[in-house]
């Protein structure tokens, strides 16, 4: 019964910027390593960002710099903070929140960078 809302989605420019939101419920959010994942068609969803329960966070290489995870424990929300956007970026992304073999998703909102 976990719920993951994504929100903060819509186009963009390239070089501008978008945050993203996700409001986690019915889980016990502090314990969870939250997560943005990416898809586009005819490609496999990706791991953007991660951030641990200790907020130790990851980002893949082609967004480092440029994008920043971070959580918000007393909201029940992770944000990504998206500058810089480019064309590449554009997908649907995905909130994740995993605990041992939990595993959840929010529906996702897309990201449109163009011109």
């Amino acid at each position: 019964q976990a719920q993951l809302v994504e929100s903060g989605g819509g186009l963009v420019q390239p070089g501008g910027s978008l945050r993203l939101s996700c409001a986690a419920s019915r889980i016990i959010f502090t314990v969870y390593t939250m997560g943005w994942y990416r898809q586009t068609p005819g490609k496999q969803r990706e791991l953007v960002a991660s951030i641990t329960e200790s907020a130790t966070t990851n980002l893949a290489d082609s967004v480092k710099g440029r994008f920043t995870i971070s959580r918000d424990n007393a909201k029940r929300t992770v944000y990504l903070q998206m500058n810089n956007l480019k064309p590449d970026d554009t997908a649907v992304y995905y909130c994740n929140a995993r605990y041992n073999y939990a595993n959840y998703w929010g529906q996702g909102t897309q990201v449109t960078v163009s011109s």
